[in-house]
């Protein structure tokens, strides 16, 4: 079955470095197939003949004792990225005129409830929940005043890790 591994803050701003060439070889040596990664944020495609909990425990025991400290880890399947993908808005993109960006959920935090919890200006951002993810995009122009930034320093969000809407919908392409 196909995987994708998203790691949770590491190659930001000069922490947590990882290298994706030692990333693959670590996935491999745990027996993934097929292993590739997308860009240095933390994206890591794999196959894996066991059981997504399988995966989630071998990953989860042996990723410290290779890096030398914590890397909070979603394994997500592929239909479950496409799935989140999938509900995108066409025009939400990224580019100069708005910013979109995918909020991918770990289990302790995946709900509904989740958008009235995000410490943002509601009136100025589009938000989005689906089982897995909560999407925001917000006019480019109101980006400061949005209140986005406040995110990081809420308690929700250790467990949440984002990608950008672009990365969002290649890996939720995969085939």
């Amino acid at each position: 079955m196909k995987y994708v591994a998203l790691l949770r803050g590491i190659n930001v701003g000069g922490n947590k470095k990882v290298e994706m060439k030692r990333l693959k070889t670590f996935f491999e040596a745990l027996g993934c197939t097929n292993v590739s990664t997308y860009i240095n944020s933390g994206n890591v495609i794999i196959e894996f003949e066991g059981s997504k909990e399988e995966l989630i425990d071998k990953v989860k025991t042996n990723l410290k004792n290779e890096f030398g400290f914590e890397i909070p880890v979603l394994i997500k399947t592929q239909q479950e990225l496409k799935r989140i993908a999938e509900v995108i808005p066409k025009e939400w993109q990224n580019n100069t005129e708005q910013k979109t960006d995918v909020a991918y959920l770990f289990a302790e935090i995946d709900s509904e409830e989740i958008a009235d919890m995000l410490p943002i200006k509601k009136e100025l951002v589009n938000i989005l929940y689906v089982k897995g993810a909560v999407i925001w995009n917000v006019k480019r122009e109101d980006v400061i005043k949005s209140q986005l930034a406040k995110i990081i320093g809420h308690k929700i969000y250790a467990s949440m890790t984002v990608r950008n809407v672009n990365t969002a919908r290649f890996l939720g392409n995969l085939e």
